[in-house]
Parts: structure tokens; sequence; C-alpha cells
């Protein structure tokens, strides 16, 4: 037989019982009754699709919901497409996480990663919108802004500026245009390497700054064409390319020493008069004593 204390403890833990099952009733009506508010507060094509979700057959002439929500969301991916090809960035992820909200202000932190051609970039910050009356304003704060790239050094100064001006359109912009940039570096570098294969070599890769032209028949005699694209602090992008000579004594013996020592000179003079191109092109030319075809 189980003493009176014991009895009084099965008696206590009755009553627990009984008030778990109360509560736990309680919070499945309140959950009902929140599923009733949200169908309820949803309309048109929302309340449509979740029908759809949730199994039930569409009312009559709401057949096509299905069919107009894929219309609609291939017509959003195609303008995402253009976009993407008509500003030259595409976002790879991004994620919102809301930090304060009231009845007239929403502050929320914004990080999103994405590429811009061979360029890889991060940035982060503060969105806040506050309405007034019937208009808002949103302000961008804290904004931090990491990028990949091997031209880093050209762009620090640059980032340094965004972060302290909170100029997020001006960075995207300057990124747009440096990648551009790069890329005709690229290219270039890509066709004389292409056609004049024996002489043009580039060490550090296509995307590097550097092309070296050696001919084969004169050997310790290499030119160095220097292809860097500097970015100011306030977003201005400006290629510069340099002609760097390396001649061994030897060597010094096939050239008059003053068009070694103009050389570099004589290379800027050309790059005002034909472009990159084509000043690239004619030294190339120069070098070569058998010419590739």
């Amino acid at each position: 037989m189980m003493s009176e204390e014991t009895i009084e403890e099965v008696k206590v833990l009755e009553a627990q019982l009984e008030r778990l099952h109360a509560e736990v009733e309680a919070l499945q009506r309140q959950r009902q009754d929140n599923d009733k508010d949200m169908t309820f507060n949803f309309g048109g094509q929302m309340q449509d699709a979740l029908a759809y979700v949730c199994g039930q057959k569409p009312s009559a002439g709401k057949e096509t919901v299905l069919s107009r929500l894929k219309v609609e969301l291939e017509e959003l991916e195609e303008d995402l497409k253009r976009q993407t090809q008509m500003n030259g960035i595409s976002l790879t992820s991004c994620t919102i996480k809301t930090l304060q909200k009231s009845g007239s202000k929403l502050v929320q932190q914004v990080c999103a990663s994405g590429r811009c051609s061979e360029l890889v970039f991060q940035v982060e910050f503060q969105l806040s919108e506050v309405k007034e009356g019937q208009t808002s304003k949103r302000t961008i704060s804290d904004l931090n802004v990491v990028l990949d790239s091997q031209d880093l050094q050209n762009f620090s100064s640059f980032l340094s500026s965004v972060e302290e001006s909170q100029d997020l359109l001006l960075f995207f912009r300057t990124l747009r245009t440096f990648s551009n940039r790069c890329d005709d570096r690229c290219r270039t570098f890509q066709h004389f390497q292409e056609k004049y294969p024996s002489v043009v070599s580039l060490p550090g890769g296509c995307r590097s700054e550097v092309m070296t032209l050696n001919e084969p028949e004169l050997p310790g005699c290499v030119f160095f064409v220097h292809w860097s694209v500097e970015v100011s602090r306030e977003g201005g992008v400006t290629p510069k390319i340099d002609l760097l000579t390396k001649i061994p004594e030897r060597a010094l013996q096939l050239f008059p020493s003053r068009t070694v020592g103009g050389a570099a000179a004589a290379f800027q003079s050309l790059l005002r008069i034909l472009g990159p191109e084509a000043a690239v092109e004619s030294v190339i030319r120069a070098v070569s004593v058998s010419h590739d075809t």
C-alpha cells in the first residue's frame, strides 16, 4: 500500500498533466486560428498558389493559376538574365536579416556575393528605411566590401574611399568599368600570343599585367609590355601601358644605344597615335627577326 505522502505526490503529478493537456489544446486551437487568419489575409494569386500547394483543387475559373505563375516566373528569370547581360554583374547569393522593425523604421543586414567577369566580390551593409508620411527614405551604412582580385593593390585606395562614403552604386559602376578594361587587356594578350607564338609569352597567364617579347634568335634580349589598370579614390579607371627593356651587354651591338634608350618614349608616342593594340603590335614586329604569320 502507498503511503499518504506517495498518494499526495501522485495527485500533484496528475494535476500537472491535466494542466499540460489544457495548454497543448489551447496552443493547437491558437495555431488553427492563425492558419485561418493567414488564409483570410492572402488573396488573388497567392491564395490560389497556397491552395495548390496544400493539395486543394482550384475553384472554377482558376485552373490556369499554375500556368500563369509559371509564365510570370519565366518572365522574371528572362528579365534577370537581360539585366545581368546589360550590367555585367551577377549575384550568386544574397541573405537579408531584419535587425529592427517598428511602425516607421526598418533596418536590415544585407550580405550579397557575386561576380563581374572574373572578379569575385562580397558586399555587406545595413539598409535602413524610414517612412515619412506617404514617402520613405532608404540609407546605407556600415558598408564593407571584399574583392578577390590579383589587381587588388590598384583597388585598395578606392575600396577604402567607397566604404567611407557608403557609395554602393559607385562601387558597382567602377567594378564593371575596371572589369571591362581587364577583359580588353586579356583579349589583346591572347590575340598576340596566338598570332606571334614564337615571340610572345604570358608567364603569369592572359589575365596578368605583363606580356613578354623574346626573339629566339636574340638570346637575352627581352621586352616587357606592362599593362596595368589603375583606379583612383574617386572611381576613375585608367589603363597604363609601359614598355620595359632588358638588353644584355653582348646584344647592345645589335641596337644603337639611342634607339634602345628611347624605346619607352617612342612607345608612348605610338600609344597616343595608334592606340594600345596597334602600338604593341608595332613593337612585336620590330622585335621579331622572322615574323610569325
